[in-house]
């Protein structure tokens, strides 16, 4: 993987880290100061933890997978666009509004 991908893939993961911080933040009615700074902690320790993990994880197990990694990689995506579809198709009633209201239970704790 290429310098650009893996800052691609890196801005990503902080786009949704922050998503679930601002959440996590708006619905924290007490102790702000104290949840920003544990959520931050977290944060920081996963992110730079899992690529130093994955890293290891991967170098430990490419003699394994090396011939079939094509195969394996769609396999989980196909896997996981499945269930993906299928969510989205079934009327259990999850899935959010049309975007023009507001949830039922917005900001209580």
């Amino acid at each position: 993987m290429n310098l650009l991908g893996i800052f691609v893939i890196a801005v990503g993961l902080a786009m949704d880290a922050f998503a679930v911080s601002v959440s996590a933040g708006t619905m924290t009615l007490k102790d702000k100061l104290k949840t920003a700074a544990v959520l931050a902690s977290a944060f920081g320790f996963f992110q730079a933890l899992m690529p130093i993990i994955g890293w290891y994880a991967g170098t430990f197990f490419a003699w394994l997978i090396i011939g079939y990694a094509h195969f394996v990689a769609f396999i989980l995506l196909a896997f996981i666009g499945a269930g993906m579809i299928k969510e989205g198709l079934s009327d259990d009633g999850a899935g959010g509004n049309d975007g023009n209201e507001m949830p039922q239970d917005f900001g209580k704790p």
